[in-house]
């Protein structure tokens, strides 16, 4: 998947438009949620993410979703992270 379909998949859905965020290499964030639905897309490096004890890292080009209030942990490969994020309410 590229930027552009990602778009388009995000508008079929009913997403907002996306934010970039950025992550720094080999970081981490422990156990938490978010207030809100995730989409992203992974445009350069590499994520790891916990959800109930099983990991699965995404790549650039791979999409993960969070749902709403969703427990997880984050950890960022060596070169950090860049995504596309929608976040619905």
């Amino acid at each position: 998947m590229n930027s552009e379909e990602f778009l388009q998949l995000l508008l079929r859905e009913g997403f907002p438009e996306p934010v970039e965020v950025q992550q720094v290499s080999n970081g981490q964030l422990g156990i938490h949620e978010h207030p809100f639905e995730v989409k992203a897309f992974v445009v350069e490096g590499d994520i790891t993410i916990v959800i109930d004890d099983l990991s699965k890292n995404y790549k650039a080009g791979e999409i993960f979703h969070l749902e709403f209030k969703q427990l997880h942990a984050e950890s960022y490969g060596p070169e950090g992270v860049k995504y596309l994020a929608s976040r619905k309410q």
